[in-house]
């Protein structure tokens, strides 16, 4: 496992974390469920991000807002993080591809909408993502 300075050095060009999202990444590495509330541009993302980039696996992030899903990943990518999108507003044959591109290939970060988790499709291609 990646020291988690480490990676938000590589990736976020931070020497030093915001006050709390040392303490929230600790707490889901060890294992614990947890909250984190934080004001507007307090970090957030950073705490789930870099935790999930310290373990194997992708890490699927569910979120309704379309667009900020859309910013995360562009982010994301500007950073040469692997990261996917699946919202309402794709054709059936965009998500098939975006998820078995899910499956093949390496990506780290899945983001989808709630109604997305809902569909018989995305439930089939499910367990191939764990």
């Amino acid at each position: 496992m990646t020291a988690v300075n480490d990676i938000l050095k590589q990736y976020w060009g931070y020497e030093d974390f915001r006050p709390l999202q040392k303490d929230i990444i600790e707490s889901i590495l060890s294992g614990k469920d947890t909250l984190a509330v934080l004001p507007t541009g307090g970090g957030k993302s950073i705490c789930f991000q870099v935790p999930s980039l310290a373990q194997e696996g992708i890490c699927i992030v569910v979120s309704p807002l379309i667009a900020l899903m859309k910013d995360q990943v562009e982010n994301l990518k500007k950073r040469d993080i692997p990261a996917l999108l699946i919202h309402s507003g794709m054709k059936r044959m965009d998500v098939i591809q975006t998820l078995k591109n899910a499956m093949h290939d390496y990506f780290k970060f899945i983001y989808v909408s709630p109604e997305r988790l809902e569909t018989s499709l995305f439930r089939e291609y499910l367990p191939g993502l764990m």
